[in-house]
């Protein structure tokens, strides 16, 4: 997430800089690629602090399909993996698009190359974040059998409540796909102010909620990966502890 913030700062500041020096391909290029890719990355984020909210929560034995209608195992591996696959599609693409000139004699085959790639990339990153999103409200209904036996285990955790985090991704998402589609001059590539608006705006929020209410707070681990055995609720009531 810190990373992702940095790469949101830096393309905004390459995109000022941009304006001033519209002939300065390096520096679209930069700034075009940093605020394309920065939301993959905090996608990837919520996956994985998503996985460890379960199984700070659910104890094993009630760590099932049916939790979430998805294996919780699996969670992280599937969100991310997708994540990761959507993120170099749109990497890829928005290096065509970018690097074309116009003086190119095959720079309308090159621009639909690109496009199509990217468009990939979204729509990937769309249907991840609609699986996501129907997993995240299911646990949200389930999870909440769990509440006391959550407050027993961690003394604290019942104290501090909960928050959820609206899906700002969807709609800046949805806002890149109808770009890509378009087409570099399509209405979306030619105004500016529906950036700041769906992108910009959309995107914001979740790095100040996340600064707000910081996972370390009420998540013991946060690494990418559980330590050896923290499937099991036992070891993380250790942690807790």
């Amino acid at each position: 997430m810190v990373l992702a913030a940095a790469m949101e700062a830096i393309g905004y500041i390459a995109r000022c800089a941009s304006v001033q020096s519209t002939s300065e391909r390096p520096v679209y290029v930069l700034q075009f690629s940093l605020i394309i890719l920065a939301p993959v990355l905090m996608a990837a984020c919520c996956y994985v602090i998503f996985s460890r909210i379960l199984f700070l929560v659910v104890p094993q034995e009630a760590r099932t399909f049916r939790l979430c209608w998805i294996p919780p195992r699996f969670i992280t591996p599937i969100f991310v993996g997708c994540d990761i696959f959507a993120l170099f599609l749109q990497l890829s693409g928005a290096v065509m698009i970018s690097s074309v000139e116009a003086t190119d004699k095959d720079a309308k085959d090159k621009l639909d190359t690109g496009k199509h790639v990217a468009q990939a990339g979204v729509i990937i990153q769309l249907v991840a974040f609609g699986l996501f999103a129907v997993a995240a409200v299911r646990f949200n209904f389930t999870s909440k059998r769990f509440t006391r036996s959550l407050s027993e285990r961690y003394e604290k955790v019942g104290e501090k409540g909960h928050c959820s985090l609206a899906d700002f991704y969807q709609v800046r998402s949805i806002y890149r796909l109808v770009e890509f589609t378009e087409g570099t001059k399509g209405y979306v590539s030619t105004h500016e102010w529906p950036m700041y608006i769906f992108d910009a705006l959309c995107i914001y929020p979740c790095v100040a909620l996340f600064v707000y209410w910081h996972p370390g707070r009420y998540l013991p681990y946060l690494g990418f990966r559980l330590p050896k055995g923290a499937h099991g609720s036992s070891d993380l009531e250790i942690q807790m502890r």
